[in-house]
Protein backbone atom coordinates (compact mmCIF):
# COMPACT_ATOMS: atom_id res chain seq x y z
CA UNK A 1 0.00 0.00 0.00
CA UNK A 2 1.16 3.58 -0.71
CA UNK A 3 3.09 5.28 2.09
CA UNK A 4 1.67 8.74 1.43
CA UNK A 5 1.77 11.01 4.48
CA UNK A 6 -1.49 12.96 4.82
CA UNK A 7 -1.38 16.73 4.99
CA UNK A 8 -1.33 18.36 8.45
CA UNK A 9 -1.26 14.94 10.10
CA UNK A 10 0.22 16.08 13.42
CA UNK A 11 -2.17 19.03 13.63
CA UNK A 12 -5.22 16.88 12.86
CA UNK A 13 -4.31 14.24 15.44
CA UNK A 14 -3.61 16.91 18.06
CA UNK A 15 -6.99 18.54 17.34
CA UNK A 16 -8.82 15.24 17.77
CA UNK A 17 -7.28 14.75 21.27
CA UNK A 18 -7.89 10.99 21.00
CA UNK A 19 -8.29 8.94 24.16
CA UNK A 20 -7.88 5.14 23.99
CA UNK A 21 -11.18 3.41 23.29
CA UNK A 22 -12.85 6.40 21.62
CA UNK A 23 -14.72 5.96 18.35
CA UNK A 24 -13.41 8.02 15.44
CA UNK A 25 -14.40 8.38 11.79
CA UNK A 26 -11.87 8.81 9.00
CA UNK A 27 -14.29 9.96 6.34
CA UNK A 28 -11.69 9.92 3.56
CA UNK A 29 -9.55 6.83 4.11
CA UNK A 30 -7.44 7.15 0.94
CA UNK A 31 -4.05 5.59 1.65
CA UNK A 32 -4.87 5.26 5.35
CA UNK A 33 -2.50 7.81 6.88
CA UNK A 34 -4.95 9.41 9.28
CA UNK A 35 -6.47 6.04 10.14
CA UNK A 36 -3.11 4.55 11.10
CA UNK A 37 -2.37 7.52 13.35
CA UNK A 38 -5.79 7.21 15.00
CA UNK A 39 -5.30 3.49 15.57
CA UNK A 40 -1.89 4.18 17.09
CA UNK A 41 -3.60 6.44 19.64
CA UNK A 42 -5.93 3.60 20.63
CA UNK A 43 -9.05 4.72 18.78
CA UNK A 44 -11.71 2.46 17.32
CA UNK A 45 -11.76 3.69 13.72
CA UNK A 46 -14.57 3.60 11.15
CA UNK A 47 -12.92 4.44 7.83
CA UNK A 48 -15.02 5.48 4.84
CA UNK A 49 -14.06 5.71 1.19
CA UNK A 50 -16.13 5.76 -1.99
CA UNK A 51 -13.19 4.34 -3.97
CA UNK A 52 -13.20 0.52 -4.04
CA UNK A 53 -9.43 0.47 -4.65
CA UNK A 54 -8.80 2.33 -1.40
CA UNK A 55 -11.01 -0.04 0.57
CA UNK A 56 -9.32 -3.08 -1.00
CA UNK A 57 -5.86 -1.76 -0.16
CA UNK A 58 -6.98 -0.92 3.38
CA UNK A 59 -7.65 -4.56 4.12
CA UNK A 60 -3.88 -4.96 4.51
CA UNK A 61 -4.17 -3.17 7.86
CA UNK A 62 -4.41 -5.96 10.41
CA UNK A 63 -6.10 -4.29 13.37
CA UNK A 64 -9.36 -5.41 14.98
CA UNK A 65 -10.11 -1.79 15.92
CA UNK A 66 -10.55 -0.87 12.23
CA UNK A 67 -13.82 -1.11 10.30
CA UNK A 68 -13.66 -0.26 6.58
CA UNK A 69 -16.86 1.03 4.97
CA UNK A 70 -17.19 1.46 1.19
CA UNK A 71 -19.63 4.34 1.20
CA UNK A 72 -19.60 8.10 0.74
CA UNK A 73 -18.80 10.09 3.87
CA UNK A 74 -22.10 11.95 3.46
CA UNK A 75 -23.71 8.63 4.41
CA UNK A 76 -21.68 8.17 7.60
CA UNK A 77 -24.51 8.79 10.07
CA UNK A 78 -26.70 6.11 8.48
CA UNK A 79 -23.79 3.67 8.09
CA UNK A 80 -22.69 4.14 11.71
CA UNK A 81 -26.26 3.63 12.88
CA UNK A 82 -26.34 0.35 10.94
CA UNK A 83 -23.09 -0.65 12.68
CA UNK A 84 -24.49 0.38 16.09
CA UNK A 85 -21.52 2.75 16.39
CA UNK A 86 -23.25 6.05 17.24
CA UNK A 87 -22.31 8.49 18.58
CA UNK A 88 -18.64 8.99 17.72
CA UNK A 89 -15.97 11.10 19.38
CA UNK A 90 -14.33 12.50 16.27
CA UNK A 91 -14.75 12.95 12.52
CA UNK A 92 -11.94 13.80 10.10
CA UNK A 93 -12.45 14.78 6.45
CA UNK A 94 -9.62 15.37 3.94
CA UNK A 95 -11.44 16.81 0.95
CA UNK A 96 -10.66 16.19 -2.71
CA UNK A 97 -8.62 13.61 -4.60
CA UNK A 98 -6.17 11.48 -2.63
CA UNK A 99 -2.50 11.38 -3.55
CA UNK A 100 -2.97 7.71 -4.34
CA UNK A 101 -5.57 8.56 -6.99
CA UNK A 102 -3.43 11.33 -8.48
CA UNK A 103 -0.46 8.96 -8.73
CA UNK A 104 -2.35 6.39 -10.80
CA UNK A 105 -2.46 7.63 -14.43
CA UNK A 106 -5.17 5.11 -15.28
CA UNK A 107 -7.57 6.98 -12.97
CA UNK A 108 -7.36 10.08 -15.19
CA UNK A 109 -6.94 12.76 -12.50
CA UNK A 110 -3.46 14.04 -13.37
CA UNK A 111 -2.62 16.66 -15.96
CA UNK A 112 0.99 15.45 -16.04
CA UNK A 113 0.62 11.76 -16.93
CA UNK A 114 -1.22 10.22 -19.86
CA UNK A 115 -4.22 8.10 -19.05
CA UNK A 116 -7.89 7.61 -19.92
CA UNK A 117 -10.19 10.54 -19.21
CA UNK A 118 -11.94 8.90 -16.28
CA UNK A 119 -11.86 10.98 -13.04
CA UNK A 120 -14.51 8.89 -11.25
CA UNK A 121 -13.80 8.42 -7.55
CA UNK A 122 -16.24 5.51 -7.27
CA UNK A 123 -15.26 4.01 -10.64
CA UNK A 124 -18.93 3.99 -11.57
CA UNK A 125 -21.16 6.28 -13.59
CA UNK A 126 -20.27 8.73 -16.35
CA UNK A 127 -16.58 9.21 -17.15
CA UNK A 128 -14.97 12.57 -17.88
CA UNK A 129 -14.60 11.55 -21.55
CA UNK A 130 -18.29 10.65 -21.84
CA UNK A 131 -19.34 13.95 -20.34
CA UNK A 132 -16.90 16.11 -22.31
CA UNK A 133 -17.83 14.43 -25.60
CA UNK A 134 -21.58 14.90 -25.16
CA UNK A 135 -22.12 18.06 -23.09
CA UNK A 136 -22.84 21.26 -24.96
CA UNK A 137 -20.35 24.10 -25.02
CA UNK A 138 -22.31 26.32 -22.62
CA UNK A 139 -22.52 23.59 -19.97
CA UNK A 140 -18.79 22.88 -20.20
CA UNK A 141 -18.01 26.59 -19.91
CA UNK A 142 -20.30 26.92 -16.88
CA UNK A 143 -18.62 24.01 -15.07
CA UNK A 144 -15.13 25.36 -15.78
CA UNK A 145 -16.09 28.83 -14.57
CA UNK A 146 -17.99 27.68 -11.47
CA UNK A 147 -15.72 24.92 -10.19
CA UNK A 148 -12.40 25.95 -11.71
CA UNK A 149 -12.86 29.69 -11.14
CA UNK A 150 -11.42 30.14 -14.64
CA UNK A 151 -12.43 33.45 -16.30
CA UNK A 152 -11.48 32.15 -19.77
CA UNK A 153 -14.00 29.34 -19.51
CA UNK A 154 -15.86 30.13 -22.75
CA UNK A 155 -12.70 30.13 -24.84
CA UNK A 156 -11.55 26.88 -23.25
CA UNK A 157 -14.95 25.20 -23.70
CA UNK A 158 -14.97 26.19 -27.36
CA UNK A 159 -11.54 24.57 -27.81
CA UNK A 160 -12.65 21.40 -26.03
CA UNK A 161 -15.67 21.01 -28.29
CA UNK A 162 -13.49 21.60 -31.36
CA UNK A 163 -11.05 18.90 -30.21
CA UNK A 164 -13.70 16.21 -29.70
CA UNK A 165 -13.72 13.27 -29.42
CA UNK A 166 -11.35 13.32 -26.46
CA UNK A 167 -10.18 10.11 -24.82
CA UNK A 168 -6.90 10.83 -22.99
CA UNK A 169 -5.84 13.22 -20.23
CA UNK A 170 -2.95 14.71 -22.19
CA UNK A 171 -5.28 15.36 -25.15
CA UNK A 172 -7.52 17.45 -22.94
CA UNK A 173 -4.60 19.22 -21.27
CA UNK A 174 -3.09 20.10 -24.66
CA UNK A 175 -6.38 21.50 -25.98
CA UNK A 176 -6.81 23.66 -22.86
CA UNK A 177 -3.25 24.97 -22.89
CA UNK A 178 -3.33 25.78 -26.60
CA UNK A 179 -6.63 27.64 -26.29
CA UNK A 180 -5.18 30.26 -23.93
CA UNK A 181 -1.62 30.41 -25.27
CA UNK A 182 -0.09 28.81 -22.21
CA UNK A 183 3.70 29.13 -21.88
CA UNK A 184 5.26 26.45 -19.66
CA UNK A 185 7.41 27.85 -16.88
CA UNK A 186 5.88 31.31 -17.21
CA UNK A 187 2.13 30.94 -16.79
CA UNK A 188 -0.02 29.11 -14.28
CA UNK A 189 -1.13 25.88 -15.94
CA UNK A 190 -4.81 26.35 -16.91
CA UNK A 191 -5.26 22.60 -17.30
CA UNK A 192 -5.02 22.20 -13.51
CA UNK A 193 -8.11 24.38 -12.95
CA UNK A 194 -10.02 22.71 -15.78
CA UNK A 195 -9.29 19.20 -14.49
CA UNK A 196 -10.35 20.31 -11.01
CA UNK A 197 -13.62 21.67 -12.33
CA UNK A 198 -14.50 18.54 -14.31
CA UNK A 199 -13.58 16.29 -11.38
CA UNK A 200 -15.70 18.28 -8.92
CA UNK A 201 -18.64 18.25 -11.32
CA UNK A 202 -18.51 14.53 -12.09
CA UNK A 203 -18.15 13.47 -8.46
CA UNK A 204 -20.49 16.12 -7.04
CA UNK A 205 -17.75 16.93 -4.55
CA UNK A 206 -19.16 20.15 -3.13
CA UNK A 207 -22.58 18.60 -2.53
CA UNK A 208 -20.82 15.67 -0.92
CA UNK A 209 -18.86 18.02 1.36
CA UNK A 210 -22.03 19.76 2.53
CA UNK A 211 -23.67 16.37 3.12
CA UNK A 212 -20.60 15.15 4.99
CA UNK A 213 -20.60 18.11 7.35
CA UNK A 214 -24.29 17.60 8.10
CA UNK A 215 -23.71 13.87 8.63
CA UNK A 216 -20.84 14.60 11.03
CA UNK A 217 -23.15 16.90 12.99
CA UNK A 218 -25.61 14.01 13.42
CA UNK A 219 -22.90 11.46 14.24
CA UNK A 220 -20.80 13.34 16.80
CA UNK A 221 -21.37 13.09 20.53
CA UNK A 222 -21.45 16.29 22.61
CA UNK A 223 -17.82 17.35 22.95
CA UNK A 224 -16.86 15.38 19.84
CA UNK A 225 -14.30 16.96 17.51
CA UNK A 226 -14.55 17.73 13.80
CA UNK A 227 -11.38 18.27 11.71
CA UNK A 228 -11.70 19.22 8.03
CA UNK A 229 -8.78 19.71 5.63
CA UNK A 230 -9.56 21.53 2.37
CA UNK A 231 -7.36 22.38 -0.61
CA UNK A 232 -9.03 25.23 -2.46
CA UNK A 233 -11.28 28.20 -1.81
CA UNK A 234 -14.52 26.56 -2.97
CA UNK A 235 -14.18 23.81 -0.36
CA UNK A 236 -12.93 26.05 2.43
CA UNK A 237 -15.76 28.53 1.83
CA UNK A 238 -18.33 25.77 2.41
CA UNK A 239 -16.65 24.59 5.63
CA UNK A 240 -16.18 28.13 6.93
CA UNK A 241 -19.82 29.06 6.24
CA UNK A 242 -21.14 25.83 7.76
CA UNK A 243 -19.18 26.33 10.99
CA UNK A 244 -20.08 30.02 11.13
CA UNK A 245 -23.78 29.16 10.82
CA UNK A 246 -23.69 26.24 13.20
CA UNK A 247 -21.72 28.16 15.84
CA UNK A 248 -24.21 31.04 15.80
CA UNK A 249 -21.85 33.55 14.20
CA UNK A 250 -23.69 34.08 10.92
CA UNK A 251 -24.48 37.72 10.09
CA UNK A 252 -27.69 38.94 11.67
CA UNK A 253 -30.75 39.16 9.43
CA UNK A 254 -32.08 42.56 8.45
CA UNK A 255 -34.34 44.15 11.08
CA UNK A 256 -36.83 44.78 8.26
CA UNK A 257 -37.34 41.04 7.73
CA UNK A 258 -39.54 38.76 9.86
CA UNK A 259 -37.70 37.40 12.89
CA UNK A 260 -36.07 34.06 12.13
CA UNK A 261 -36.24 31.05 14.38
CA UNK A 262 -33.14 31.01 16.59
CA UNK A 263 -31.27 27.74 16.75
CA UNK A 264 -28.90 26.66 19.50
CA UNK A 265 -25.35 26.40 18.11
CA UNK A 266 -24.46 22.78 17.33
CA UNK A 267 -20.72 23.50 17.02
CA UNK A 268 -18.15 25.81 18.53
CA UNK A 269 -15.08 26.67 16.50
CA UNK A 270 -11.74 25.73 18.06
CA UNK A 271 -8.99 28.21 17.29
CA UNK A 272 -8.25 29.76 13.91
CA UNK A 273 -7.73 28.05 10.58
CA UNK A 274 -4.44 26.13 10.51
CA UNK A 275 -2.03 26.21 7.57
CA UNK A 276 0.99 23.92 7.02
CA UNK A 277 4.42 25.13 8.03
CA UNK A 278 7.41 25.72 5.76
CA UNK A 279 8.95 22.33 6.57
CA UNK A 280 5.83 20.42 5.48
CA UNK A 281 5.33 22.41 2.29
CA UNK A 282 8.97 21.88 1.36
CA UNK A 283 8.63 18.10 1.62
CA UNK A 284 5.04 17.86 0.35
CA UNK A 285 4.11 20.48 -2.29
CA UNK A 286 0.46 19.31 -2.17
CA UNK A 287 0.25 20.79 1.32
CA UNK A 288 0.77 24.36 0.10
CA UNK A 289 -2.92 25.10 -0.39
CA UNK A 290 -4.23 23.13 2.60
CA UNK A 291 -6.40 24.64 5.34
CA UNK A 292 -7.51 22.85 8.51
CA UNK A 293 -10.59 23.96 10.41
CA UNK A 294 -11.50 22.46 13.77
CA UNK A 295 -14.75 22.51 15.72
CA UNK A 296 -16.28 20.89 18.80
CA UNK A 297 -19.83 19.52 18.91
CA UNK A 298 -22.17 21.02 21.47
CA UNK A 299 -25.11 19.30 23.16
CA UNK A 300 -27.64 21.00 20.85
CA UNK A 301 -29.86 18.96 18.56
CA UNK A 302 -28.64 18.67 14.94
CA UNK A 303 -30.03 21.29 12.59
CA UNK A 304 -32.20 20.29 9.66
CA UNK A 305 -30.48 19.41 6.39
CA UNK A 306 -29.55 22.50 4.42
CA UNK A 307 -30.60 24.79 7.26
CA UNK A 308 -28.82 28.11 7.75
CA UNK A 309 -28.82 30.36 10.77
Amino acid sequence: MSAHIPVLLDEVIAALAIEPGERHVDGTFGAGGYTRAMLAKGARVYAFDRDPDAIAAGRAIDDPKLTLIERRFSEMAAALADAEALPVDGVTLDIGVSSMQFDQPERGFSVQADGPLDMRMEQAGQTAAEWLNTADEAEIADVIYRYGEERRSRRIARAIVAARPLARTLELAAAVRKSVGYIAGKDKDPAVQVFQAIRIHLNRELDELTGGLEAAERALAPGGRLAVVTFHSLEDRIVKQFLRDRSGHAPAASRHLPAAKTRRPSFEAVGKAVRPGARETATNPRARSATLRIARRTSAEPWSKGEAA
